[in-house]
């Protein structure tokens, strides 16, 4: 009798257990199963990516990698709204700005806490700034928006002051047109300062900043995991406790990891695939507004690419059309500015170069380059939102330059080096792209093409005091109707100096499980993950 009571409760015992594991056998941040639950629903966002960040220190590099991660993490003096640039209130709940455009005070709100549970306040926006303006560009590349640092000559913040606890002063040597907008742009999210001083270089694996989610983990190459931070001041958002940001290189790949419930989230869907994600039922597609250009740059220092002639030779032998009917399945249009016709100050008035291959072997015999040459073109070893195949892409012009009588030789090396390379001039010719950050023309030409750029964005190594003195005055001027013609202007001269081969301005492509909600692709391809919730 005893033996019987025993076993039943043996058997009680073991069913207990089971169900128990039965209701927590949800998957671990980043393992191999399906999204997690709490009881609820889902409590864990698995986002799918091609390439993994090169730091989590948003100010410490210029790839979106990065930001795609940070934008949770860390809050700015203001924000973009959801859909697209217009500025809105942040950590800065008003602000005032002085008739002559030189002085912004910022009103900033109280109670807000770092993820150490240090206080944000005014000390803390002016420790942040002297922190960059007093760096370089190889340490806060993107600091460089301010006209370089503190000290030189196109400075424009001429003192930052606390006021009181909240509310900080900037004052300015000249204005500067998208000093606002420059401000919402993701690298100048507020870090901690007390973190920053403990952790020092190793902050760059560590954060710590005000947002919705905090950091938890970070194995290279593979994952990043966030959770919800309890302490943030509005309740109504982060309504998913982790976001997990899983590696997964090949596009196809990552599909098939939302396919078979690996991932709710991912980006660089191959225009080739789309029928894959509407035919899905539990599937939905999402589109980002397109606010990009895909380039390959060349060396304006460096031979054969000093030469002019080379440089439109090149262009003329790319047939851009076909590269858009192989690879984008019309999610795209061919680039002839370095900005997307969405951006203020378009000139859709320049003539591209003609896809025209005699022409461009008389030009390289003009250049003095009449059996060719030899050449490396180096392709990004990850699906970017503009180049979504660049490897294929790579072939295509390799091909096209052969009959030139260029000799090309396709290389690549993993993305957080490329970058370094690119950034230091040792790439001569090289596929690479810009998602637009602010929405301003100065975000494109001044970033990536003004001489003050070289050593941030302009890896190019472009130089043109004329482009150089419309870009300047372009900055300074407030009247946009006056700002666009400048910039107008400037297109012209870079067209003909041809630095890039422009390519295509992409539409971007997101995949999604169909019961994710709250979701807002923005077109600076950035977007905090604070409003994602599981339907």
């Amino acid at each position: 009798m005893k033996r019987s009571i025993w076993l039943v409760f043996i058997a009680i015992l073991s069913l207990s257990l089971l169900l128990a594991g039965c209701k927590d056998s949800g998957k671990e941040a980043g393992g191999d199963a399906g999204t997690s639950s709490n009881g609820d629903g889902k409590d864990m966002l698995i986002f799918g990516r091609g390439g993994d960040s090169t730091s989590l220190d948003p100010i410490t590099t210029t790839e979106g990698e990065t930001f795609r991660v940070t934008d949770s993490m860390f809050e700015n003096l203001v924000q973009y709204n959801e859909k697209d640039t217009s500025v809105e209130p942040a950590l800065a709940k008003e602000w005032e700005v002085s008739a002559d455009n030189l002085e912004y005070t910022f009103m900033l709100e109280q109670g807000v806490k770092f993820h150490d549970g240090e206080d944000f306040n005014a000390e803390a926006v002016v420790y942040n700034f002297e922190r960059w303006m007093n760096g370089n560009e190889e340490q806060f590349p993107y600091y460089k928006m301010f006209g370089g640092f503190k000290g030189s000559e196109g400075h424009i913040i001429k003192e930052l002051v606390a006021v009181d606890e909240y509310t900080v002063k900037f004052v300015l040597f000249r204005p500067q047109a998208p000093f606002l907008k420059n401000l919402a742009m993701s690298p100048f999210g507020m870090a901690s300062p007390k973190a920053l001083e403990e952790k020092g270089d190793d902050f760059r694996e560590g954060p710590v900043g005000t947002g919705p989610y905090k950091f938890v983990e970070w194995k290279k190459e593979d994952k990043i995991v966030l959770e919800r931070f309890d302490d943030y001041r509005n309740k109504e958002v982060a309504k998913i406790k982790q976001i997990v940001f899983k590696v997964i290189p090949e596009n196809s790949t990552r599909l098939n990891a939302l396919i078979n419930n690996e991932i709710d989230l991912m980006d660089g869907l191959n225009p080739s695939d789309k029928e894959k994600v509407t035919s899905n039922d539990v599937l939905q597609l999402i589109e980002r507004p397109s606010m990009n250009v895909a380039y390959i740059g060349l060396n304006f220092e460096e031979a054969p690419f000093d030469n002019k002639k080379v440089r439109q030779a090149l262009n003329m032998a790319v047939n851009k059309q076909e590269i858009i009917d192989a690879f984008y399945a019309g999610g795209a249009i061919p680039a002839k500015n370095p900005m997307p016709p969405s951006i203020e100050g378009y000139n859709d008035a320049v003539q591209d170069y003609e896809y025209d291959i005699d022409a461009a072997k008389k030009l390289l015999t003009e250049a003095g380059y009449a059996d060719g040459f030899e050449m490396d073109l180096w392709y990004m070893p990850v699906a970017r939102p503009y180049m979504p195949e660049a490897m294929k892409v790579a072939e295509v012009l390799q091909a096209e330059w052969k009959k030139l009588g260029v000799d090309v030789k396709l290389q690549t090396v993993d993305w957080a080096t490329y970058l370094d390379k690119a950034r230091d001039g040792e790439l001569n010719c090289f596929m690479l792209g810009w998602t637009g950050d602010n929405g301003d023309p100065d975000n494109f030409l001044y970033t990536l093409l003004d001489k003050n750029s070289i050593g941030s964005n302009n890896y190019s190594r472009y130089a043109n005091d004329e482009v150089h003195e419309l870009l300047i005055e372009a900055q300074t001027e407030t009247d946009q109707a006056k700002r666009n013609e400048l910039y107008k202007q400037a297109q012209v001269i870079i067209k003909e100096d041809a630095p890039w081969i422009t390519l295509v301005h992409s539409t971007p492509l997101i995949a999604g499980v169909k019961e994710l909600g709250g979701y807002v692709p923005h077109p600076t391809g950035s977007e905090s993950f604070a409003n994602v919730y599981f339907k």
